[in-house]
């Protein structure tokens, strides 16, 4: 009986000790997404798209009320000036001013290029949520970049509408800040990485202002998006995320 209690009392202080884990992974990458998010915020950012024979620049104004609106705005060149993706909810929109059309974004399509850019649809307005809608893992400690960091496993729970099968996460010890992240599908094919550097202090707070989106399978393509501006705690009201706003906002 006394082996048996001793067996037992050993199984619950494993079993608290993954949960301690798991809580503790998970607090590292909500520290880390509350770094770069608010409340609210807007940003200013510039935008290249680098392919193998051509390049293209945006600039963009983006203004979010966390979790559920999102408006990016196209600043500049003056043939896509104009150009909106809005989010509201569970509903994304672009509007293209040049044709004066409205389209919805289903679900089925928030993997697809931004602005023929490597970042997603869900990248940019940030369908997902990668506090709330992943199981998180700490599966050890890894320099890059200079930094040491946490590295953190993200696997989608399974009742989670998100689009990566897996995400590998470096966020450094210090700061919380997110310095890189791989992006697998759901067969555990590396998709992308994100690579953040450039560590700034914007509004009070120390973040990587200079982020590249290197697809896997093409090694000589990548896009590069600069904050050149943040305001956290912003004052916007729900109502600023409107279809009617997205038409005439400037």
């Amino acid at each position: 009986m006394k082996n048996l209690a001793i067996l037992i009392l050993l199984m619950i202080l494993i079993f608290l000790f993954h949960i301690s884990i798991a809580q503790d992974a998970k607090s590292i990458v909500q520290k880390a997404n509350e770094l770069l998010r608010s409340k609210s915020s807007y940003s200013e950012l510039t935008m290249k798209v680098i392919k193998e024979d051509w390049s293209r620049e945006f600039t963009m104004k983006v203004w979010a009320i966390e979790p559920d609106y999102a408006m990016v705005l196209i600043t500049t060149p003056a043939s896509d000036k104009g150009s909106v993706t809005l989010k509201r909810e569970q509903q994304v929109w672009n509007w293209i001013p040049n044709i004066r059309r409205e389209i919805k974004i289903p679900p089925s399509m928030m993997l697809q290029s931004w602005m023929g850019s490597d970042f997603t649809n869900d990248d940019l307005v940030r369908q997902s949520s990668i506090v709330e809608d992943y199981n998180h893992k700490l599966i050890g400690s890894e320099e890059y970049a200079g930094y040491e960091c946490y590295k953190i496993q993200l696997d989608p729970k399974p009742e989670a509408g998100v689009v990566w099968g897996k995400i590998l996460s470096w966020i450094t010890t210090e700061g919380y800040m997110e310095i890189k992240a791989e992006y697998y599908d759901e067969d555990d094919f590396l998709v992308k990485s994100m690579l953040g550097s450039g560590i700034k202090k914007m509004d009070g707070r120390a973040i990587p202002t200079h982020w590249e989106m290197i697809p896997e399978d093409k090694p000589k393509q990548k896009t590069i998006m600069e904050y050149v501006k943040i305001d956290f705690n912003a004052k916007i009201e729900g109502s600023f995320f409107s279809k009617q706003n997205m038409k005439r906002i400037r």
